[in-house]
């Protein structure tokens, strides 16, 4: 049973309408509560805001994520090779296309929260970490440390978890030099950590990974799919049906779980059929996953 032209564009349509939703969620975060509270955060949003800051609040918010982000995709083209989905621009696009929006057209302090810092950072931090995580369950992505990673990942094996502290650590450090605002400081550690922890909580720990097992006739496709369309190794293995006494393949993939939910609807598109396991992995180590402790 293949999936029909029909089922195609419907369930194209809902990935794109919940990535556009999570990213007006997100442009909401930061441009109705964190910039009216003048706190920031970590990422291409928050290198954005700091921009901001440094020029008096005269460029739009949405714009320099854009550029940002546009740069940063340009420098990881010539370095990784163009592996950028059609999501992830998309995505990027409707994030800053959103941001100029309700930065222009709605009040500044639509919460009236501007002067609870803490609040704002907190629930900030929370709805940006809702709206992103909703963006990777349908495979995109807003860009900024996850392109950095890509980057970084080409000369060295450094966990995702790590860049995102590391460059969250710099970029909200640094807008201590641009508004000499240590509370600013503080309260964008908030934000990053907020934004953190809730999108753990909605992607079931986005930092741990997933074992998928797969028995398919259609091993082949299944995994040049995998490797081809979504830049995931995979490792193709013989095996015996014991039931029947027939050889098998079955195709392993070891991911990340906010990777997880886009290789299942790959598999289900190439053989609907297919038998998966997915297991929980408490440690992968190697190129793109953990690098060993000595």
């Amino acid at each position: 049973m293949t999936e029909t032209t029909s089922q195609k564009i419907l369930r194209g349509l809902k990935e794109y309408g919940i990535m556009t939703l999570g990213m007006w969620i997100y442009a909401f975060a930061w441009s109705s509560i964190i910039l009216p509270a003048r706190c920031t955060g970590g990422g291409a949003s928050g290198l954005a805001m700091m921009i901001y800051y440094a020029s008096g609040g005269n460029v739009e918010l949405g714009t320099m994520v854009g550029l940002i982000n546009a740069v940063l995709i340009v420098v990881a083209s010539f370095i990784v090779g163009w592996k950028f989905s059609t999501k992830t621009i998309f995505s990027i696009i409707m994030l800053s296309f959103a941001m100029n929006i309700l930065q222009t057209h709605l009040p500044a302090d639509i919460m009236q929260l501007g002067n609870e810092r803490l609040l704002s950072s907190i629930l900030g931090g929370i709805l940006s970490g809702i709206g992103v995580s909703l963006c990777l369950l349908q495979g995109g992505t807003s860009g900024g440390t996850d392109i950095v990673a890509l980057i970084v990942n080409k000369y060295r094996t450094i966990s995702y978890g790590r860049i995102l502290f590391i460059t969250d650590f710099i970029i909200i450090g640094s807008s201590l030099l641009v508004t000499r605002d240590i509370q600013m400081v503080i309260f964008g550690y908030v934000v990053v950590a907020a934004c953190g922890y809730t999108a753990d909580a909605v992607l079931a720990g986005d930092k741990k990974s997933s074992q998928l097992m797969i028995m398919s006739k259609h091993h082949d496709a299944i995994a040049d799919a995998i490797v081809n369309d979504l830049h995931r190794g995979c490792t193709v293995m013989d095996g015996t049906g014991w039931f029947t006494k027939e050889p098998t393949k079955v195709v392993m993939v070891l991911c990340r779980k906010s990777e997880t939910s886009t290789i299942l609807r790959t598999i289900k598109r190439v053989d609907p059929d297919a038998f998966i396991s997915n297991a929980s992995v408490t440690g992968v180590y190697g190129r793109g996953f953990e690098e060993i402790k000595r």
